[in-house]
């Protein structure tokens, strides 16, 4: 069994923020993958499903993005989960939007979710970065992901959403690698081959044609007077 943690604060207002990327992320997968209905619990939204031959539960935490260890901590006890079985779904401002990377084991790198978390039961879990971008300053970060995507952003944003769920299954199995080409296939797709130009058939060589000779060279035309002495010599 796996748990799927998708970090986010609660409520409609941060629904569209770039901090709720993680809760988006398992919020699609549920959606394509039939799950079962959200249900309040441990501290959060959970619902439950399978992917391949693995069940897994998916979790959103209500306790807001600083206190994400509380409602994950509660669901792992409850169902017996490992942290190896844990995999946390979370926004990363370090990685370009679009981006994705799949971690085990690590630091929180500042994210107050996986500092929560890592406090609560520990580093040895995984991790899926999903990369949104940094606003440049390190004053306007808490400002960048607390505010909604940009129009802009939706094209990308709904591409590595898609490639999450179609990876969803390799994930749950351990497969990371596969996971993570698979979400690439989806936000870059490969150009498809373009074919060789047909030749047509081949045409024998035009023949040689040798140049055409000089005209031959004419003599002047003679004057009256020249033809007469010409008569008499």
């Amino acid at each position: 069994m796996k748990l799927f943690a998708g970090l986010g604060n609660p409520g409609a207002k941060y629904a569209g923020n770039r901090h709720n990327i993680g809760s988006m992320a398992v919020e699609r997968i549920g959606a394509d993958h039939g799950f079962g209905p959200w249900r309040r619990a441990y501290q959060g939204l959970v619902c439950e499903g399978r992917l391949g031959i693995e069940k897994v539960i998916l979790l959103k935490p209500e306790t807001f993005m600083n206190l994400s260890g509380q409602s994950v901590q509660a669901a792992m006890t409850f169902y017996k989960i490992h942290p190896a079985d844990l995999v946390v779904f979370h926004d990363e401002l370090d990685l370009a939007p679009g981006k994705l990377k799949v971690k085990t084991g690590g630091g929180h790198a500042g994210h107050n979710g996986l500092r929560s978390i890592s406090g609560t039961i520990g580093e040895a879990y995984v991790r899926v970065r999903l990369g949104i971008g940094h606003p440049g300053h390190k004053d306007a970060v808490a400002n960048y992901v607390l505010h909604d995507f940009a129009k802009a952003d939706q094209e990308w944003l709904d591409l590595i959403l898609r490639g999450l769920s179609d990876g969803a299954e390799a994930l749950a199995l351990g497969d990371a690698a596969k996971f993570q080409n698979t979400v690439a296939q989806r936000v870059t797709p490969t150009r498809p081959h373009q074919p060789a130009p047909e030749k047509g058939p081949r045409l024998p060589p035009e023949p040689k044609t040798e140049p055409a000779a000089p005209p031959a060279p004419t003599e002047p035309e003679k004057s009256p007077m020249q033809r007469l002495m010409d008569r008499f010599r």
